[in-house]
């Protein structure tokens, strides 16, 4: 389970971003994060991908108070965590098989099982010829792929996804969103930011809603779109 209790966070600035946020995730759960720019959204994410600790209030995952966590301790938190960003975070000296096969290798997996699980994966997402690209040779969309690829290769505990889907076609964006209900039957807790409400409106997920650093509403359900 992931709790926040009266969680808020700020950045250098000491401005909190985040106010009083109070959310309880059930594991195996699917839910979307909605708001407008600047509601908060990319700093929830970033704080439950443990980028960052609340500057007041408790938050505990997989049963483990975040505060009393120390480096290491830490470091084993984010290894069960998958995280797709807005801005990619790919490593430009690595080839894409590299890229997406680096969580396994992190987790001590052999060559041989890491190049069979990347090579399934590309060939999934339709970037198998791109094996060997840099990513400086990528579209936007192409790299948002990758990202997602290298996300989801070691089915995490928690999947955080940052607008995954806003530089892919609706077609594709689609295909995504199947590979993540996939990947949440499996029992990884899903947290899908977004401000595409017509996507939001395919799925019968519960919808966090923000607004200026405040939840002001959640697991409301949206009645699909006609």
């Amino acid at each position: 389970m992931i709790k926040l209790e009266k969680v808020s966070m700020g950045y250098l600035s000491g401005q909190e971003v985040l106010k009083d946020i109070s959310l309880t995730l059930e594991p195996g759960s699917f839910h979307f994060i909605s708001g407008e720019s600047g509601a908060g959204k990319s700093s929830l994410l970033s704080l439950l991908a443990l980028s960052h600790k609340p500057s007041r209030g408790k938050m505990t995952m997989f049963d483990k108070n975040i505060g009393s966590l120390d480096r290491v301790g830490l470091a084993k938190m984010r290894g069960r965590i998958g995280t797709v960003f807005q801005d990619y975070r790919l490593l430009d000296h690595l080839t894409v098989e590299e890229n997406v096969g680096l969580p396994l290798k992190v987790a001590g997996e052999s060559p041989t099982q890491i190049a069979q699980k990347v090579k399934e994966l590309l060939s999934w997402v339709g970037l198998g010829v791109y094996h060997k690209a840099k990513p400086e040779i990528l579209s936007g969309g192409q790299k948002q792929r990758v990202a997602i690829a290298r996300a989801v290769i070691t089915k995490p505990d928690l999947l955080i996804a940052d607008e995954p889907t806003g530089n892919l076609d609706a077609s594709l964006a689609l295909k995504f969103m199947y590979l993540f209900e996939a990947l949440n039957k499996t029992g990884t807790t899903i947290l899908f930011a977004t401000h595409d409400e017509n996507l939001i409106s395919l799925f019968q997920y519960p919808v966090v809603r923000l607004k200026e650093g405040r939840i002001i509403s959640q697991h409301e359900r949206l009645a699909p779109a006609a």
